[in-house]
C-alpha cells in the first residue's frame, strides 16, 4: 500500500504532537525496570545465585529458570497474535497495554516475598514466568500504538527515541539501585541485607518505577478507534481460525511481510542471546569482575541509546532495511573479533562497539513491521511479531550449548550466537523493503 493510501485509510490519530510522543516513550523508560533490573541484572541473579544456591536434587536453579522462561515463551506464542487482533478490532490497544502493564507490575511487587531460601524458588520462578508473559503481551499492544504517535515520515525517529528512552531509563535505575542498595553492604542507604531484603526491596522500587512512568501514556495518548468492520467477538479456537485465514490473505497480498516476520524471528533470537549470555561470557571468558558487569551494563545502555537515536534518523532517510542489515553486519564483524581477543580491556572496547549496533537493529526492526502493517492491523501483526520471535527462541541458546560442549570452551559458545545472526541476515537480504514516505 502506498503512503497516500495508507494515510487516507488509517484510523489512528493522524498527527501526534511532541507531548504524545514523549508520553508514549516514557512507557519504554519505565519498562527498563522489568528488563534491566528484574530479568537481566538483579533479581534473576539473586534467584539463581542466592535463593536456589542450595537447591536439593540434580537440576540447578539456572535450569529451572530456563524452563520457567521457556514455558512462558510458549504461552506468549499461543496468546499474542489473537490478543493483538482483538485489541485492534475493538479499538482497545491502550486499554490492553494498561491491563498487561498492571499485571506485570503486580508480579514485580510480588517478588518482594521471595526470601533467600530455596523453598521460595518456586514462587520466584512462577512470578518471573508470569511477568514475562504479561510484559510481552503489554509490548504487543504498546508497539501497535507507535502508529498513533507518528506519521509515515517520522516513524523511524519516534521508534528510535522510544528505544533510547528505554536504554536511558535502564541506566538511571541501574545506577540508582546499585548505589542505593547494592554497593558495599546494603548500599549508601544502609539497607539490611539479611534474607535478601535489599534485593527484595529493589523489586518494589522497580515496580513503583514502572508504574509512575507508564501512567503518562494512558493519560495523554488517545485510544484508537474501533474498526468499522468489527467482527463479532470470537472464542479462542474461532480466533485462531480467523488468524490463519488472515495469514493466508496477508501472504497473498504481501508475502514479503511474512518473509520479514520469519527473518526477524531469527536475528532477534540472536539479539536476545546477546543479552542473555553477555554478562556470563564477560565473567567466564574475559575476566570481568561480577560487580563491574553492572557498570558495563550502564555503559552498554548509553551506547545503545545513542545508536538508536542516530539510527532513527537514518531510518527515516534511507529506510529500516538498510539500518537492520548494516547493524547485523556490524555485530557479526565485531563478534568475530571478540572470538579471538582476551582480557577485560578488549571486552570493554569491542563489547561496547557491539552494543552500538544492538539499539538500531531493535528499533528499525520495529519500524520495518510498522511500515509494512496494513492500517488497522498493527496489533495483530505485532502479535505475530512476538509469536514468531518466540517460535525460534530456543535456537541461539541451544547452539551456544552445542558449541560450548563440542569445543569444551565457553568462548566457543559465541559461535552459536553469531551463526543465528548470520542466518537471520541471509534470510532478510531478499526481503523487499517497505515503501518510504515522501
Amino acid at each position: 500500500m502506498n503512503t497516500a493510501a495508507r494515510e487516507s485509510t488509517d484510523r489512528s490519530v493522524p498527527a501526534a504532537g511532541r507531548g504524545q510522543v514523549l508520553a508514549w516513550s516514557l512507557w519504554d523508560w519505565g519498562s527498563a525496570a522489568y528488563n534491566a533490573v528484574i530479568l537481566t541484572f538483579v533479581f534473576s541473579v539473586y534467584l539463581t545465585d542466592q535463593v536456589g544456591d542450595d537447591l536439593p536434587g540434580d537440576v540447578s536453579a539456572n535450569s529451572w529458570l530456563g524452563y520457567s522462561i521457556g514455558a512462558a515463551g510458549l504461552l506468549i506464542a499461543l496468546m499474542a497474535p489473537v490478543l493483538g487482533q482483538r485489541a485492534d478490532a475493538a479499538g482497545r490497544r491502550k486499554f490492553a497495554t494498561g491491563v498487561w502493564t498492571a499485571l506485570t507490575i503486580v508480579t514485580m511487587a510480588g517478588l518482594f516475598f521471595v526470601a533467600d531460601d530455596w523453598h521460595y524458588l518456586w514462587l520466584g520462578l512462577l512470578l518471573l514466568g508470569a511477568g514475562s508473559i504479561f510484559f510481552e503481551l503489554a509490548s504487543v499492544s504498546y508497539n501497535a500504538v507507535l502508529t498513533q504517535v507518528s506519521t509515515p515520515a517520522t516513524i523511524g525517529r519516534v521508534s528510535g527515541f522510544g528505544w533510547a528512552m528505554g536504554y536511558l531509563g535502564g541506566i538511571v535505575l541501574l545506577l540508582a539501585v546499585y548505589l542505593g542498595f547494592v554497593v558495599g553492604d546494603g548500599g549508601l542507604l544502609g539497607v539490611p541485607t539479611e534474607n535478601g531484603f535489599d534485593i527484595r526491596l529493589i523489586a518494589l522500587v522497580a515496580a513503583a518505577w514502572f508504574l509512575v512512568f507508564a501512567v503518562p501514556m494512558f493519560v495523554v495518548v488517545p485510544e484508537v478507534a474501533a474498526r468499522i468492520d468489527q467482527p463479532a467477538r470470537l472464542g479462542v479456537v474461532a480466533s485462531y481460525k480467523a488468524l490463519f485465514a488472515d495469514l493466508r490473505s496477508l501472504y497473498r497480498a504481501s508475502p514479503h511481510t511474512v518473509y520479514f516476520l520469519g527473518a526477524s524471528a531469527l536475528f532477534r533470537d540472536g539479539l536476545a542471546a546477546i543479552f542473555t549470555f553477555g554478562a556470563v561470557l564477560a565473567v567466564t571468558v574475559y575476566g570481568i569482575g561480577a560487580g563491574d558487569v553492572l557498570i558495563f551494563g550502564v555503559a552498554a545502555n548509553i551506547v545503545s541509546a545513542l545508536g538508536a537515536l542516530v539510527a532513527g534518523r537514518i531510518d527515516d532517510r534511507v529506510g529500516p532495511k538498510a539500518v537492520v542489515v548494516g547493524s547485523l553486519i556490524g555485530m557479526l564483524a565485531t563478534g568475530v573479533v571478540l572470538l579471538f581477543v582476551s582480557g577485560p580491556t578488549m571486552f570493554w572496547i569491542f563489547g561496547l562497539i557491539l552494543t552500538l549496533f544492538v539499539g538500531p537493529a531493535q528499533s528499525s526492526s520495529r519500524t520495518y513491521l510498522a511500515r509494512l502493517a496494513p492500517p488497522g492491523r498493527e496489533g495483530q501483526l505485532f502479535g505475530l511479531y512476538a509469536t514468531t520471535g518466540r517460535a525460534v527462541s530456543f535456537l541461539a541458546p541451544t547452539l551456544v550449548g552445542v558449541f560450548t560442549t563440542l569445543f569444551a570452551s565457553d568462548r566457543a559458545g559465541m559461535i552459536g550466537i553469531l551463526l543465528v545472526l548470520a542466518i537471520g541476515l541471509v534470510a532478510l537480504w531478499p526481503v523487499r523493503p517497505p515503501a518510504r514516505a515522501a
